[in-house]
């Protein structure tokens, strides 16, 4: 094939049985079971089993998975010195691929080995302690010990708790339980790509984990979150945000958090995180001047830009809930990518089965054969 697709838009790069996408009608679901379904009725336990396993699990399944989940969120004593030796001004998607790509030096596990059985159990300590070393840098980079996890504790209450330290209000529970499983899972998005990539070289999940987070950074990926609210704040108040997003698009900038390559109709998954907003929000007695902004910038960006199939994405409201809930801006995206490692393996686990190394081509655009000249000569 010689054709070049910039961004290898619409060439599929493998087979997968692990999510489904339809961009026209806005359906996303994990292993057959709508997004929605999953938000309202699993937790982020019950929806990584399903995408590692895939199957919705029995009761005992569950509960069996959970426990190994709540054994393995402790982290050795080496990787936090690690992380106590960074700049503590570096941004946290940095700290997490180093932390991630280090946990390899103290619990390793060979890829090429290639049993079910030990792909699982590494995947399962790598989802345990990815919002453990999240958490434990919110309290490191600000001077202090981290908070150690427990083990009585749901894995978002956990998370939530180490965050904070404090007990977890259980509605903010029950909202960080569905926004993990909301981002857990995306298709062959560019990260998982990247995933895909290392994994076929037989890398260990701990390196493939590590090139995914570093392509997740990225502000056109998981970044994107981080630059909503950046924008809405830019744009400070409601009455501010028509001339804000006509100037923008005058200027033919991009409007952050709007427009996705897969969807031509607004994102299923920023249509359920817009409902919690508005549900807490009514709980609450109080909509906030950020959601309420949010709200106006979408209704202006339909009027606008529905007829070229541009609407709101999972970044446009999930930076607002996560804000709302007293989180760091800068924490956002090593969230998504808390949530998002349930997917990465669950492909890593896929690939292994039938492995075959990426190896793409090019379409060459340089010189043709030329002479060498000395460089005395030149």
């Amino acid at each position: 094939m010689s054709d070049y697709l910039p961004g290898l838009a619409g060439v599929p790069a493998t087979k997968s049985n692990i999510s489904f996408l339809d961009g026209d009608k806005g359906l996303l679901a994990y292993r057959g079971y709508s997004i929605q379904a999953l938000a309202q009725h699993s937790s982020f336990e019950e929806t990584t089993l399903l995408l590692l396993k895939g199957e919705l699990p029995t009761a005992s399944e569950l509960q069996a998975f959970d426990e190994l989940l709540r054994r393995d969120r402790i982290v050795k004593y080496n990787v936090r010195e690690i992380m106590k030796n960074l700049p503590a001004t570096g941004h946290p998607m940095e700290m997490l691929q180093t932390a991630v790509a280090s946990l390899g030096l103290f619990y390793p596990g060979d890829s090429s080995e290639n049993t079910e059985e030990q792909s699982f159990a590494m995947a399962t300590k790598i989802v345990a302690r990815m919002a453990t070393t999240v958490a434990m840098w919110e309290h490191i980079r600000n001077g202090y010990d981290p908070v150690l996890p427990r083990k009585d504790l749901s894995y978002a209450a956990n998370f939530l708790y180490m965050l904070k330290g404090e007990e977890p209000d259980p509605e903010l529970v029950r909202i960080m339980d569905a926004c993990l499983i909301l981002h857990a899972e995306h298709t062959i998005n560019a990260s998982t790509f990247a995933a895909l990539v290392a994994a076929s070289t037989l890398a260990s999940p701990y390196l493939v984990i590590a090139a995914a987070i570093g392509t997740l950074a990225g502000p056109l990926h998981g970044g994107a979150n981080e630059k909503v609210v950046k924008m809405l704040e830019e744009i400070g108040q409601p009455e501010h945000a028509r001339a804000w997003v006509e100037k923008r698009l005058a200027n033919k900038e991009k409007i952050w958090g709007m427009g996705h390559r897969e969807y031509k109709v607004k994102d299923p998954r920023a249509t359920i995180l817009q409902k919690m907003m508005m549900d807490w929000a009514d709980k609450r007695g109080s909509v906030s001047p950020l959601f309420e902004t949010a709200l106006v910038v979408e209704a202006i960006c339909e009027e606008r830009l529905a007829e070229k199939g541009v609407y709101p994405n999972v970044d446009f409201y999930s930076g607002i809930l996560y804000r709302e809930m007293g989180i760091p801006s800068d924490q956002f995206t090593p969230i998504f990518a808390v949530s998002r490692s349930a997917g990465w393996l669950a492909h890593w686990r896929e690939q292994l089965k039938d492995n075959r190394i990426f190896r793409p081509t090019q379409v060459y655009t340089g010189y043709g054969e030329r002479s060498y000249v000395p460089v005395a000569r030149r």
